[in-house]
């Protein structure tokens, strides 16, 4: 009896687990987000990333807080319409309201150097 209800707590507790992954990735990677894209380059090019990988300003590549590393997105820029797809290799950006931080090859393909930042929409095209 005291052995059938620990069983029926063990499985009630590996099936909470469960949904729990579950719902936590699906936060970390649903597959559209609108915010704001900014850029950054020269300060950064040559040294290493939180994924370990060296910051190339030319490279198609971006940072996001939570989406994994080598997560393939693209990203619009919701005012020109343009899009640009990069490779999560970093992370931040560290600005409230910004979403992610593109290299400048990025930026640069987007349009937004001078502007800095522009309202984009995010969507993963692919997961590592």
């Amino acid at each position: 009896m005291i052995e059938d209800k620990i069983m029926k707590k063990r499985v009630f507790i590996s099936f909470l687990a469960f949904v729990v992954s579950l719902l936590f990735l699906a936060g970390c990677a649903s597959s559209t987000q609108r915010g704001v894209a900014s850029w950054y380059g020269e300060g950064y090019h040559g040294k290493p990333t939180a994924s370990g990988e060296i910051y190339d300003m030319y490279s198609m590549t971006a940072a996001h807080r939570k989406l994994a590393f080598g997560t393939i997105v693209e990203v619009r820029d919701m005012d020109s319409g343009k899009e640009v797809v990069v490779r999560i290799n970093n992370r931040g950006p560290f600005i409230r309201g910004r979403i992610i931080d593109l290299s400048y090859s990025a930026a640069k393909k987007l349009g937004i150097l001078d502007k800095g930042i522009t309202p984009c929409e995010v969507t993963v095209l692919k997961t590592p």
